[in-house]
């Protein structure tokens, strides 16, 4: 995606929503749309496990007020949808299960290849958590151990040497706690392309530390249930880091 490119170019920190479109009807997801006026830069749409099907609605509810770009994030072929601008093709590289290596992905190939989507190779990979995330249950693998940093950097550099285009570190949906900053630090020092970071992001602290150990891009949902201000918070952030001369000054 170029504005991602561009961004990347630039040394610029970027920001996502992680929108579930099972929540579209939910009151969080009406405070969400009264904030699209704030500077983010994309929306993702998707998860692990959908069980309405408002892709399609989230889609439009989100085309109403805001003209960021929408990527999917889909946990399966189920959760495609042509109208969205790009698509994040994951591939679960930190897991064994084929399904979510390349089997999913043959499924929905022919649908991919007729429409007009973006398509964005990701290498996805998921860290140990405090607990089982939806993600780690669903696709049935083991996460990368959080005190293996070494493993995650050549399972990364493993990715990209393979053609993919992205590198996305999952501490899962509603993580007790983030992807370590030992973790990140070291997958960015082995490779070249955007580092999208999420799960556990629920403080401004831990964001802040992400994106000083390398994330390019910070993923942020369930907090904002929570805390209907933090995005406000994240945006104030993000734009510190982006107008820091240095990110070792301030919050950088």
């Amino acid at each position: 995606m170029r504005s991602l490119e561009m961004l990347r170019l630039h040394r610029k920190k970027a920001l996502a929503v992680l929108i579930d479109p099972d929540k579209v009807s939910s009151s969080a997801f009406q405070q969400l749309m009264q904030q699209a006026h704030l500077p983010l830069d994309f929306y993702l749409l998707g998860g692990s496990m959908l069980t309405q099907g408002n892709v399609g609605e989230s889609l439009q509810a989100i085309r109403r007020v805001s003209d960021k770009p929408v990527l999917l994030f889909p946990g399966n072929c189920m959760h495609l949808h042509p109208d969205a601008d790009a698509l994040l093709f994951l591939s679960l590289i930190s897991g064994r299960n084929p399904e979510f290596l390349i089997g999913h992905h043959v499924t929905a190939a022919p649908f991919l290849k007729k429409s007009t989507l973006e398509i964005m190779p990701t290498g996805y990979i998921l860290i140990e958590n405090e607990r089982c995330t939806t993600v780690e249950y669903i696709s049935n693998t083991r996460p990368i151990p959080a005190h293996k940093p070494e493993l995650a950097a050549c399972t990364a550099m493993a990715g990209e040497m393979l053609g993919l285009q992205q590198m996305f570190l999952d501490a899962g949906s509603g993580a007790a706690s983030p992807v370590p900053t030992a973790v990140i630090k070291a997958v960015r020092q082995h490779i070249a392309c955007p580092l999208w970071v999420g799960g556990g992001i629920d403080t401004i602290e831990k964001a802040t530390q992400a994106w000083k150990a390398g994330a390019d891009v910070l993923v942020v949902g369930n907090a904002l249930e929570q805390n209907p201000h933090f995005l406000e918070e994240m945006v104030a952030l993000k734009e510190a880091f982006n107008t820091c001369e240095e990110y070792e000054m301030k919050v950088c």
